[in-house]
């Protein structure tokens, strides 16, 4: 399978990406462009978007980016910086990069932007391949 077949396949079994609403956009080796678009329920008590559905669309960008040559990777370690609000009817893309790749271990930095193209989250997220083939599992 391509790169696009082998996300579509994982993406088709993500119910919870598609329950956050991820599109995906543009899908090559080890990288990948998703979208997403704010909802009501996903705003929090202060009027803002909850950080963890940040951090969950960031991390559904890694999945599909470490994920999409066919080796079957798990998080490892994950961190997200927050830097600028997110809001109600926002539309945010998440952009993921790979930066290192050993044997075992690759790390992805995911930029997180809204539709005026500004940086709302910083992410970075090492996953462990775990020596099985995607469609294995």
């Amino acid at each position: 399978m391509t790169p696009k077949e082998t996300a579509e396949y994982m993406f088709g079994k993500d119910l919870f990406s598609q329950w956050l609403g991820i599109e995906l956009i543009d899908i090559k080796a080890n990288y990948c462009l998703i979208k997403m678009h704010v909802r009501p329920e996903m705003i929090n008590g202060l009027g803002t978007v909850h950080g963890g559905v940040t951090f969950a669309f960031a991390d559904s960008a890694l999945a599909f980016s470490s994920n999409n040559t066919g080796e079957a990777a798990v998080a490892l370690n994950c961190y997200i910086n927050f830097t600028k609000a997110v809001r109600n009817g926002d539309v945010l893309t998440a952009e993921s990069i790979l930066l290192t790749d050993t044997r075992k271990t690759a790390v992805y930095d995911i930029t997180i932007k809204n539709q005026n193209d500004e940086v709302v989250a910083g992410f970075r997220g090492t996953v462990y391949k775990i020596g099985k083939k995607l469609t294995e599992l």
